[in-house]
């Protein structure tokens, strides 16, 4: 049955328009994102299909590739592109939420629950720094780099600079490991001690380096790596 054949209450983008979007489940907003549907099956059916295949989670659709949405029957290149497109926005509404700059950062859980949602289910790498002014409120974030599985550059001159710009008192790395433990490797700790080094010498301060590995983490500053304490992980 085609979208139009339905009763006008039962169309996705009627029911939206008279109830508001809080009333549709998610496979009628997918279906309004998706917009149309293939000679054979409306937007409607394609957009369960495609939840169905998820799990019918959202959190696992928004870790899927193009080319997994691809699979579904009535999803193609420019359906997937979209999709794409609402689950990033999706992703960026929780980290704008969750990072307003409506508080100091006092603890590394903070800086998980806004990194985890960039961050969850990527199969490489990623390097960011979040800077702070003198008060530790963040003043901006950005991702410096892109490695492979199992590693990603940490530029330290880059990272001063960009600190240096930004009038920034502190900063905090944050990378991700896609092996899912949060333990970092002997690689990590020789840049972590680089970064702070050489961050003392423009009266900057290394506030923390974490590590992300699915739903858990590891704080350099928690674990006082400098001090050598024994490594453990965090369960987020």
């Amino acid at each position: 049955m085609k979208i139009s054949e339905m009763r006008p209450e039962e169309r996705p983008r009627e029911k939206l328009r008279a109830k508001g979007a809080r009333n549709l489940d998610n496979a009628e907003l997918l279906a309004i994102v998706l917009r149309t549907g293939t000679g054979k099956r409306n937007a409607l059916e394609i957009a369960s299909d495609l939840l169905s295949s998820a799990g019918n989670r959202l959190s696992e659709l928004a870790d899927f590739s193009m080319e997994k949405m691809q699979e579904i029957n009535g999803i193609g290149t420019d359906k997937a592109v979209t999709v794409a497109a609402a689950m990033e926005l999706g992703k960026r509404f929780v980290y704008e939420r969750n990072a307003a700059g409506r508080k100091s950062v006092t603890n590394a859980r903070q800086i998980f629950d806004i990194m985890f949602p960039l961050l969850k289910g990527l199969s490489h790498e990623e390097c960011w720094v979040i800077f702070l002014n003198r008060a530790n409120y963040i003043i901006g974030k950005e991702l410096l780099s892109t490695g492979g599985m199992t590693a990603t550059v940490m530029d330290v001159k880059i990272i001063i600079r960009r600190a240096l710009e930004k009038k920034a008192q502190g900063i905090i790395l944050v990378h991700n490991h896609p092996s899912g433990n949060p333990r970092p490797g002997s690689n990590d700790m020789k840049q972590t001690m680089a970064l702070k080094k050489a961050a003392e010498t423009f009266d900057i301060s290394l506030v923390d380096h974490i590590v992300i590995a699915d739903h858990r983490y590891y704080s350099f500053a928690d674990e006082e790596i400098s001090s050598a304490l024994p490594l453990s992980g965090q369960d987020a």
